[in-house]
């Protein structure tokens, strides 16, 4: 499995969701929590092509984007691959 790390604040809903469909993949993953380390939130903008909002979500070299966008891959098939892909 690509390494996952994922952006994330203690009190977002959207944050809590997007991990919970990684514990359910059984993916492990890197959190990177803002609240505890803000000065990163610069280094997320910069790979989120100045997306602000969390979570952020990336796959190895991959940019997945926020929950809508991590849902939607598990919507249309294709998380599993991304997941799984070397």
């Amino acid at each position: 499995m690509k390494p996952i790390e994922i952006y994330t604040s203690p009190l977002c809903g959207f944050c809590h969701a997007a991990k919970r469909l990684l514990d359910k993949k059984g993916a492990s993953y890197s959190e990177i929590n803002l609240f505890e380390e803000p000065d990163r939130r610069s280094e997320m903008m910069d790979r989120a092509h100045g997306r602000h909002t969390v979570p952020q979500i990336f796959v190895g070299e991959t940019h997945v984007g926020g929950c809508d966008e991590l849902y939607e891959l598990e919507r249309a098939g294709k998380l599993d691959p991304l997941l799984a892909s070397e």
